[in-house]
């Protein structure tokens, strides 16, 4: 038998991690080798991915990988402007947090004499193109229930870039995602079980979903929580869950920016209010105003009220499954992107 050990895993390709980012929607660059100019370490259209604290394949090492790295993460972060189609410049100018933050995907190149500067006695040089992807904030969508309407949603999220938590007390409801690898393990009484799902859509099966609300929206990011469960009370349990963590999140900023009004209790400041999760409720025009009257009845505000999405979706028609859920994928598209 060979001594070598067979544990370890080869190296990720720049192939596998592209497609894994990518299903993500997570912010990474590729790096590509566009020009070489005599003796190189790695050929033409060699790739290699970098994400904010990792990276994938080989650009040939040495100081060449070592700056092509650096400068993908300072694409990444901001610390780079970038003219789409142009060689980037180090901006001379302190741009805001909302000016970064609109930024958008973009193309940046570099080039790079293989000589005593980067520690490398190759003699030639090459040119690399850096491609970012995904710098706004990803996608991440928080789904209560696994009903018709949830179902026919997860057909159009499996084709997007983002990241879904999908949560339902009834194992039943999922039933149909199982693979045949589940099946011979429920035979077997082993747990954990399997579905055909894209891996960006992950199921939850978990008799307390409320538990699921405060760390989701605390997780930053652009974020997206629709409820749409069976039970109405339940539904309702879970806007109040949220609500009372966008009223402690409102009161800490301001107590720590001293913008409270005279009773502690209103927002003064509409740009906090922007960068709120979305709290989308599916429901009828009853159900919205009931919902909206209870909770006021205790105690909440009608500016935090305002914050919930009832009925969610954009009104494009029809009552089908797949054209609300169409119009639910639509509102959150529109939203993630104008914001």
């Amino acid at each position: 038998m060979s001594n070598l050990s067979v544990s370890a895993m080869p190296p990720e390709r720049w192939y596998e991690a592209l497609a894994r980012y990518q299903q993500q929607g997570a912010a990474h660059v590729l790096a590509t080798v566009v020009a070489v100019n005599g003796s190189a370490p790695r050929a033409l259209q060699a790739k290699m991915v970098v994400t904010g604290d990792d990276f994938s394949d080989t650009l040939g090492g040495g100081g060449l990988e070592h700056d092509v790295i650096s400068t993908a993460r300072q694409l990444l972060t901001g610390e780079l402007e970038t003219d789409v189609g142009t060689t980037a410049k180090t901006s001379q100018k302190a741009r805001s947090e909302k000016a970064k933050a609109a930024r958008r995907d973009a193309v940046y190149t570099k080039h790079y004499p293989l000589g005593a500067k980067l520690a490398q006695c190759c003699g030639g040089s090459v040119t690399v193109m850096f491609e970012c992807f995904n710098i706004t904030p990803p996608l991440s969508i928080l789904v209560f229930g696994g009903g018709h309407v949830a179902a026919a949603l997860m057909t159009i999220l499996a084709e997007l870039p983002c990241q879904v938590d999908w949560v339902d007390s009834r194992a039943e409801r999922f039933d149909q995602y199982l693979s045949a690898e589940s099946t011979i393990k429920s035979t077997q009484n082993v747990d954990e079980p399997t579905y055909r799902l894209p891996k960006h859509i992950r199921v939850h099966i978990d008799d307390e979903p409320v538990d699921f609300v405060r760390p989701f929206i605390e997780q930053g990011g652009k974020r997206f929580m629709l409820v749409m469960t069976h039970d109405h009370n339940l539904d309702f349990e879970l806007v109040r869950a949220a609500l009372d963590v966008l009223k402690a999140d409102d009161e800490r900023t301001f107590e720590d920016s001293s913008m409270l009004d005279k009773n502690n209790t209103e927002l003064v400041d509409n740009s906090i209010k922007g960068s709120s999760p979305y709290i989308g409720c599916i429901s009828s025009a009853t159900k919205a105003k009931r919902f909206c009257d209870r909770l006021l009845q205790r105690g909440y505000s009608e500016s935090l009220v305002k914050r919930i999405t009832m009925p969610i979706g954009l009104p494009i028609g029809g009552k089908e499954p797949m054209a609300v859920a169409v119009s639910i994928a639509a509102q959150i598209m529109q939203q993630y992107h104008q914001a």
